[in-house]
Order: C-alpha cells, then sequence, then structure tokens
C-alpha cells in the first residue's frame, strides 16, 4: 500500500528543484553566451593588432611563461621570416606552420589550447595568439556575475513560492476543518460557495453522497418503526391473553415462559420504536425550552417508583440541585428514564439506588445514577454501548438497546457518558454531563 503524501511539500519541493535546474540552465546559457561575445570580441581585436603589425612588419617572438597566470588582454605576437630555422624550433610550440590564407586556427601544445590568427604576407608570417582557457575563465565570471543576483534571490523566491502555495492550498485545510468540526449525524451539504473552482467538483460529489447516505438512513428508520409499529399491537395482545390464561392456570410453567418471552418482544419492540424516534429527531428542529433538570429527574423517579416498590429497591435523591437548562427536555428526560430503568433491573431485591444532580463551576450539569447491583467489569463499558450487546442478559427481561440509545442521544446533545463503579454502593456509576445551553452548530 502507497504512504501518503503531503501535496504542499511536494509542490514545495519540486518548486525548489525546479528553481535550481532553472539556475543551472541560466548559469550554463550565460557562459555560452559570454564565451561567444568575447570570442567575437578578442577575435576582432586580435585581427585588428596583425594588420597593425603588418604596418611596420618585422620579426618578432613572444616570451611565454608556462607559471605565469594570463588575462584576456594578454596577447602573443610572433612574426618569423619564411625558411627560418629558428620559427621551427621555437619554444613555445604553439606556432602555426605557414598558412596561405589568413584567418583564425586552433591548436593543440603541451601548455594548452590556443587560438591564433594568422596572416601571411609576402616575406612573413605574422601570428596572434592567445589561451582559450583565458577566454573560457572569462565567460565563465561573466556568468558567475550574472548568475550572482539569482543566487541572492532566489531563497527570497522561494520563500514567496511557499507563502503563495500555502495560501492557495488553505481552502484545503479549510475543507478539513469543516468536516472535521462535523457531527456524526451531519449530512448537511457543503456549501461550494466558499471554495475556490477546483475543489467544487469533489464537494458536489460529497454532497451526493451525504444524499445518498441520508435516503438510505431515512428508509432505514422508516423500516424499523413501521415494523415495530406494527408488531407492538399483536403483542400486546398476546401478552394480555397470556396474563389471563396465567390468572387461570399460574402453576402452568410453559405458560410462565411464554409470557417471559412475550415481555421480552414487547420491551424490545418499545425500544426499536424509542431507537426510531431518536434516529428521526437528529438532525431536525427539535424543541428548545428552558427547564430545571432536577425536575426532569424528579419526574422520571415518580414513573418508575412502582418498579423499585415491587423489587424493595430504596430509590431516592443523594443530592437534587436546582439547574436552569436549555436544551430538549425529551431528550435529556429518555436520558434520565432508561438509566434509571436499566438500574433498577439490575439492582438485587432490597437494594439501593441513588440519583445525583448537580453541577460545577464550568458550563455543565451532571446527573449520576449509582446502584447496588453487580456492575460491570471496566473492559466491558465500551460494548455495553453498542446495539444489542447485554451483560446479564440470563438476569433480566431486556434487548440491549437502552445503554445505546441514552449514549446516542447524548452524544446528540454535546455531553459525555461517563460508567464507572460506584465507590458507595459498589455497583454500576453512570455518570452524565451534559451542556446546560444545547448548541446547534
Amino acid at each position: 500500500m502507497s504512504a501518503h503524501y503531503s501535496l504542499k511539500k511536494r509542490l514545495i519541493g519540486y518548486t525548489s528543484l525546479f528553481s535550481v535546474i532553472l539556475g543551472c540552465v541560466l548559469i550554463f546559457s550565460a557562459y555560452k553566451i559570454s564565451l561567444e561575445e568575447i570570442n567575437e570580441i578578442l577575435d576582432a581585436q586580435m585581427v585588428y593588432l596583425a594588420e597593425r603589425v603588418e604596418l611596420n612588419i618585422r620579426p618578432i617572438q613572444s616570451k611565454f611563461d608556462s607559471h605565469k597566470h594570463y588575462h584576456e588582454d594578454d596577447l602573443f605576437i610572433d612574426v618569423w621570416a619564411y625558411g627560418s630555422k629558428s620559427d621551427t624550433t621555437h619554444e613555445h610550440q604553439f606556432l602555426v606552420e605557414p598558412k596561405q590564407k589568413a584567418g583564425f586556427y586552433r591548436e593543440e601544445s603541451p601548455n594548452g589550447t590556443w587560438i591564433a590568427y594568422v596572416l601571411p604576407t609576402k616575406d612573413y608570417q605574422i601570428q596572434i595568439s592567445q589561451q582559450e582557457k583565458v577566454r573560457q575563465v572569462l565567460a565563465l565570471e561573466l556568468a558567475g556575475s550574472m548568475f550572482l543576483p539569482y543566487l541572492i534571490i532566489i531563497p527570497f523566491a522561494l520563500l514567496g513560492l511557499i507563502l503563495i502555495i500555502r495560501r492557495n492550498l488553505k481552502p484545503l485545510d479549510d475543507f478539513k476543518e469543516e468536516l472535521s468540526q462535523r457531527d456524526s449525524n451531519s449530512l448537511v451539504a457543503i456549501q461550494n460557495t466558499l471554495y475556490p473552482e477546483e475543489l467544487v467538483p469533489t464537494i458536489n460529489e460529497m454532497n451526493h453522497l451525504f444524499e445518498r447516505i441520508s435516503l438510505a438512513q431515512a428508509e432505514q428508520r422508516q423500516f424499523v418503526a413501521d415494523a415495530a409499529h406494527e408488531l407492538r399491537t399483536p403483542i400486546t395482545a398476546l401478552n394480555l391473553q397470556t396474563q389471563i390464561l396465567l390468572s387461570q392456570f399460574p402453576e402452568e410453567n410453559n405458560l410462565q415462559n411464554l409470557s417471559k418471552g412475550l415481555a421480552r418482544m414487547q420491551h424490545l419492540v418499545m425500544q426499536l420504536l424509542s431507537l426510531a424516534k431518536q434516529d428521526a429527531a437528529l438532525g431536525q428542529n427539535e424543541l428548545i425550552t428552558n427547564f430545571q433538570l432536577n425536575d426532569v429527574a424528579l419526574n422520571c423517579v415518580e414513573q418508575l417508583v412502582h418498579l423499585a416498590m415491587e423489587k424493595d429497591i430504596d430509590l431516592g435523591f443523594e443530592r437534587n440541585e436546582p439547574i436552569k437548562m436549555h436544551s430538549i427536555e425529551q431528550t435529556i428526560h429518555s436520558i434520565v428514564f432508561n438509566l434509571i430503568d436499566n438500574a433498577i433491573k439490575y439492582t438485587p431485591i432490597s437494594g439501593i439506588i441513588n440519583i445525583s444532580v448537580f453541577q460545577d463551576a464550568d458550563e455543565y450539569a451532571y446527573i449520576q445514577i449509582e446502584d447496588s447491583g453487580n456492575g460491570i467489569e471496566p473492559e466491558m463499558y465500551d460494548k455495553v454501548l453498542k446495539r444489542f450487546y447485554r451483560v446479564h442478559h440470563h438476569l433480566e427481561v431486556g434487548s440491549g438497546l437502552g445503554l445505546s440509545i441514552v449514549d446516542k442521544a447524548i452524544q446528540h446533545l454535546g455531553g459525555e457518558l461517563i460508567l464507572s463503579k460506584s465507590n458507595d454502593l459498589g455497583g454500576l456509576s453512570a455518570l452524565v454531563k451534559l451542556p446546560k445551553v444545547f448548541s446547534t452548530k
């Protein structure tokens, strides 16, 4: 699998490499142009000098020192008569053989390559010579002097390019930031007017994907709601008929097992309905009101106290501070109701359930429900929040949806559910952390 790469770093790297290659091409081109111009100027100078020597011609022998560094204005003038022996044993060994035609000649010697201009006359041959490396060094110096400003400017140019690249790629970071801040259930279309046209096709495709996912989820929720609604009436009727039979034949074990199975199925249907309603509520304009959190908790206790009394459970408030909330009351009611109902189910007979409603200095309110039941092992806390997962499935009628519904509702309100062991009662402690003001962002 190929590793991920940074488009920003790759653009900066390629731009830097291109700048270096461009600099190399620049200095090479400058060298070639400079060398051509130097050859043209110095060739003209050699022709002019040869013509001047011709006006006052006489034998001349130049002196060359191989240890000396010569410059572009150092020209060697040699004039010799045809047939002179000394000419053929010239110690410099760069003299060109007698030529019939004036022109430039290139000569290799132990002292390097020479460029010579030969001007033959009737009795003498005039030779103006110069080392080729002198011209090359001069051309390189000129090219370097032209490259130096580029070398000075290039770091600032690269810095400017980096800033330009970062600024122009900022919409990608903004796009990533917008997606990361979205709720997991948010399928609202992304506004493509805020982004450059290169990103618009991608955003449009993502919006189409959101539409398809939203439609699929809506169909799934509708199916669950319809199925649960259709099952609720016949299961309730069957449960009533079973209760009538049990009243007539209380010792019949098969009827008792049937009644438990129907009760479990009826509970599952109710939980599925609750789950479908919760899923349908997400993303809609829910009723946000001002209310007292402790009143909601007290209302839930009043609705469930009869179940606690059937098991002789001590259900009451440990703390009940008045807390003003600006949120969705029905959702918070469902959270507290399910947690207390779950605690009653798994608390043994004559057990204890403590409820605490309190706040701290920040903008959060807390609801804590503790019981004296068997509790849950710490490694199971994440698993019990998944749908249809049950730990003590053999103890009580249940569907494994209660805590999943609670956790999803808490997340929708921007809160957090923290499960732990109760220090006072030894069972499970469910701590709900909710913002006092619900934000729709």
